[in-house]
């Protein structure tokens, strides 16, 4: 069933209307959504059994959790909102055997793009808890505070938001809204990753260098990654050990470099991993390039094809060996 609604409001009311449904009719143990966050212009998680709470769920610019994670932990038949690439981590659980189809049921959002707060407070220098009210109006958004300023959307989405070619989730049981809205700019997304592959091999490693010295190993982008689901990591086994349990840049970018090749084929870019940096180490140069490595080379997306073997499944009479040659 598709929706084609326009207003946050409307969203809003049509999503909580089936979520209490789902609860009702006795379809869902859980709902997985968004509701207010305690700071302005945030979400968090709601994850809820009691059809009351589902009143509280929300659609805006700032959902954006991917809360597919969650179906990691949490076991019953579970009704999860989705965005287009939060969709695709769904359907790449689904193809590594992680849930099972028949005990999800996809709330789908057409996602127009989220708005990065930091990259507002950067642009206007304010803090968020300066402005009075952040809107969306067509390809603009409006700012309120002391004054009234209207910035480019390409110049506030998220850098994977603004190189989404999948805003419509990939799979879904409801459809809520439409995407026709969205506004891309490859380049501006690829910025970040472009002007690292432009330095020369030691400066590259200088920069890396210089950004894990701020790594404080918290494993927040372990954490939300919907793929990294292993029961004990790498890192902290103890025969052998890996790593050492001390945050050195020598030992954070060896997590970085082991934790994108074990992520290789999986990654959906949704930008989680970058996005809960609490030093914002820019993680999505990493995890993009490998994912471009992994559709040039063997012409695969993750999460695009439920039906489709995951990467290290399927095999092309086509590939050789020394395809990185």
């Amino acid at each position: 069933m598709n929706y084609s609604l326009t207003t946050e409001k409307e969203l809003e009311q049509k999503l909580q209307s089936e979520a209490h449904a789902l609860l009702k009719d006795g379809c869902c143990d859980y709902i997985i959504g968004f509701e207010q966050g305690s700071l302005p212009f945030t979400t968090t998680p709601l994850i809820t059994k009691n059809q009351e709470d589902v009143n509280r769920l929300v659609v805006n610019s700032f959902i954006v959790n991917n809360l597919s994670h969650f179906l990691n932990e949490i076991k019953g038949r579970i009704g999860i909102v989705v965005k287009g690439c939060d969709s695709r981590s769904v359907v790449m659980l689904m193809t590594e055997n992680r849930i099972k189809r028949e005990d999800i049921f996809i709330l789908g959002i057409s996602c127009p793009g989220m708005i990065d707060l930091n990259k507002v407070e950067l642009l206007l220098s304010k803090n968020s808890e300066d402005l009075e009210d952040i809107t969306r109006e067509g390809n603009n958004v409006v700012v309120l505070s002391d004054s009234k300023e209207i910035l480019p959307i390409t110049d506030v989405l998220y850098d994977n938001c603004l190189g989404c070619n999948a805003p419509i989730p990939q799979e879904y049981d409801i459809l809520i809204g439409e995407a026709s809205y969205l506004v891309t700019d490859k380049e501006a997304s690829q910025r970040k990753i472009n002007l690292v592959k432009s330095l020369s091999t030691e400066e590259r490693w200088q920069y890396w260098k210089d950004e894990f010295k701020r790594c404080i190993r918290c494993y927040a982008c372990r954490n939300v990654c919907p793929v990294c689901y292993c029961e004990q990591c790498f890192v902290e086994e103890t025969e052998p050990r890996w790593l050492s349990p001390a945050p050195n840049w020598q030992d954070n970018l060896m997590f970085q470099v082991v934790r994108n090749l074990h992520v290789a084929g999986r990654c959906t870019d949704c930008g989680e991993c970058e996005r809960s940096c609490p030093v914002r180490i820019p993680l999505r140069s990493l995890t993009r390039e490998m994912y471009d490595i992994v559709v040039d080379s063997f012409g695969y997306e993750a999460g695009k094809d439920k039906d489709a073997p995951s990467l290290m499944a399927g095999y092309e009479s086509s590939e050789v060996e020394g395809v990185f040659r």
